[in-house]
């Protein structure tokens, strides 16, 4: 680790005894009384924890445009992976293009043999936004496949470590505490916090950040949450830099315990975009692998009734399937219900 990244690291408000952390206390319980009924669960299994029949995308078939500056619209590639156009410039989030989301050739396959588009046919990327380093998120294969294609990188503190390590030249690499932005031609890109946790194995846990974003153009704002349980960093947010055109928001991959404490129920999913002030809200981290015991379509029912119940405008975009921002037509096709 260079010496001025060492000092970034020991100058974080969010670095404590050596390890990142969220600054209201989040206890896990990983007792044995805890974790049993979850492993008896597993045992048992859930034959809806993912669909039987192979899910339908939707391919992007014209070639992806960077000449329209006018353009504000977001691409959902399935689960939290997603293309966003943004006033000339193409940016990623958290870039899975791998059949599975693990390490392991085991479990964890995504449920679509496609993807809506391959990395192959991907114009060059302005700019890659990752929220922290689970695999989920942070895929070995995707990131050496896209670094020739991507102009710069955008993590939270201690993610460039993997980036470099895989190839990634440090110089396309920016690195952010919360609360810290980045001016990229035009565009603001702020780090803000999120309620999770990171690490790629057993050990050295929370030695990384992790993060929420903001992307901000001249008329445009849009928020992706990361992986977050549900805190008060959401209103602090929306305090501060609200409204949001369109909020991206975990949705799904959630249990009673265990998870729950650093992912979001559906429902507060939606409470965490009211309080962002967001205008738009479409829910991410469902539809493309089985992480959790809960049926795989359980996110996007649950988070339409909460939304219904609350008045709040969601777009529920097919895998591949753009959600124009200002246009008056929003994805609403329940497609999922067709699917067993």
């Amino acid at each position: 680790m260079s010496s001025k990244r060492r000092t970034e690291y020991l100058t974080s408000k969010n670095f404590v005894n050596g390890r990142f952390k969220y600054p209201v206390e989040t206890r896990v319980d990983y007792s044995v009384k805890a974790l049993l009924p979850i492993l008896r669960q597993y045992i048992k299994g859930n034959h809806r924890a993912r669909p039987k029949e192979i899910l339908p995308i939707q391919r992007i078939v014209t070639p992806l445009s960077k000449e329209d500056v006018n353009k504000a619209a977001v691409t959902w590639l399935g689960h939290s992976t997603s293309l966003i156009q943004l006033e000339g410039r193409l940016l990623l989030i958290d870039p899975i293009f791998e059949p599975y989301s693990s390490p392991y050739r085991f479990g964890g396959r995504r449920y679509s043999e496609q993807l809506p588009i391959e990395i192959e046919d991907l114009p060059q990327i302005d700019a890659v936004l990752i929220s922290h380093d689970h695999y989920d998120h942070l895929d070995y294969r995707s990131i050496r496949r896209l670094k020739d294609k991507v102009r710069t990188f955008y993590v939270p503190l201690g993610v460039s470590s993997h980036l470099e390590r895989w190839g990634v030249a440090p110089e396309k690499i920016e690195e952010l505490d919360w609360w810290k932005e980045a001016g990229f031609e035009g565009l603001k890109f702020r780090c803000t916090p999120a309620k999770h946790a990171s690490g790629r194995g057993v050990f050295k846990q929370n030695s990384t950040l992790w993060c929420s974003w903001i992307i901000e153009g001249k008329h445009t704002k849009i928020f992706y949450s990361g992986d977050s349980g549900y805190g008060p960093h959401f209103k602090e947010i929306g305090d501060h830099y609200g409204p949001f055109d369109l909020t991206l928001i975990e949705a799904g991959q959630y249990d009673d315990s265990g998870w729950w404490p650093l992912h979001m129920l559906p429902e507060e999913t939606v409470q965490a975009h009211i309080e962002l002030q967001g205008n738009i809200l479409l829910p991410v981290h469902w539809g493309a692998f089985t992480l959790a015991l809960h049926d795989w379509d359980e996110p996007i029912k649950r988070v339409l009734k909460a939304a219904a119940e609350r008045n709040v405008v969601i777009a529920v975009p097919r895998i591949g399937e753009s959600v124009e921002i200002g246009s008056s037509e929003i994805p609403s096709v329940p497609w999922w219900r067709d699917i067993t």
